[in-house]
């Protein structure tokens, strides 16, 4: 497993796809390491693009160096800092960026604090938020909450077990015991220690970009200087976990960028695989779409 060392950092990364397909950036989410894109790293290969996936900070093969600093709890900020410094060392420079959950939020971080046309001379091509929010509201926050203390009074998996009820769609758990009995088989395997859940969990606790956005609106700028058109808020139709109306919320705070929506809920990237994928695939084409016609008219 290849891996590459930032200043605090030992980074575990995946890259799957041919040299010179356009990069494909994908973030996860919480307590998710790589694996969380098994189903979407073949078909984002095939479909012509060059995938690059990684262990957040505190999940999965991604380490501390030895006496570095790792700051508790985290932010979005810093996560976003982490993959900053990961594509330069791996010097990718162009890319298409693409979060969900958490990930969606670091996404957004990293968008704002290393938007196109800054010093840094690299290109994001375009944003995919999927199954996220500007920000967590009163019923999430006390969701979120509840997740700290169960996680302290009770386990990780407890808490992971739990999430799964409400991150799947019912017929997900009639209609296809094969695949829950991997979810369930892959919570038990979950090996994060308690320290390292709580400090990711603090993103998702935390994270607020309205205001962030609101100024940019009212800039008539777009998020990392993309024009909306190259922005896309993407919901599961059913998430209980991030409500679609959070993620509508975050689509109104982006003014014009597209929105999409498939079936299932926050787990709707492994539930409803190859929708997702068609969805996201069908946003980037688009945009290939879209560059080649102008290219056709100059």
């Amino acid at each position: 497993m290849p891996f590459v060392a930032t200043s605090s950092l030992n980074v575990h990364y995946q890259i799957s796809g041919e040299e010179h397909y356009p990069w494909l950036v994908l973030i996860n989410g919480l307590a998710d390491d790589v694996s969380t894109w098994d189903p979407q790293v073949p078909a984002f290969a095939e479909a012509g693009y060059r995938v690059l996936t990684y262990d957040n900070r505190g999940i999965g093969r991604t380490t501390s160096l030895p006496d570095a600093k790792d700051p508790k709890p985290y932010t979005s900020e810093l996560l976003a800092n982490d993959l900053h410094e990961l594509l330069n060392l791996l010097k990718i420079d162009k890319y298409h960026l693409l979060g969900i959950s958490m990930g969606g939020m670091i996404a957004q971080s990293f968008a704002l604090a290393y938007p196109n046309d800054s010093t840094e001379g690299s290109e994001i091509l375009s944003l995919s938020l999927c199954c996220t929010y500007a920000a967590p509201s009163l019923f999430c926050s006390r969701m979120f909450a509840l997740w700290a203390d169960m996680a302290q009074r009770m386990s990780i998996r407890d808490v992971m077990k739990d999430v799964t009820l409400w991150a799947f769609t019912v017929p997900f758990f009639l209609n296809r015991p094969a695949e829950v009995k991997e979810v369930d088989e892959a919570m038990d395997g979950l090996q994060m220690p308690l320290e390292e859940y709580l400090a990711q969990l603090n993103v998702i606790q935390t994270f607020d970009s309205t205001a962030a956005l609101a100024k940019l609106a009212a800039e008539g700028k777009g998020l990392a200087n993309l024009p909306p058109s190259k922005v896309m808020v993407l919901a599961g139709v059913e998430d209980i976990l991030i409500p679609v109306l959070l993620s509508s919320q975050l689509e109104r705070a982006i003014p014009d960028c597209r929105w999409w929506t498939t079936r299932g809920g926050h787990a709707c990237s492994l539930e409803f695989s190859e929708e997702f994928n068609a969805s996201v695939l069908q946003f980037l084409n688009s945009l290939q779409h879209r560059r080649k016609i102008v290219a056709k008219q100059q």
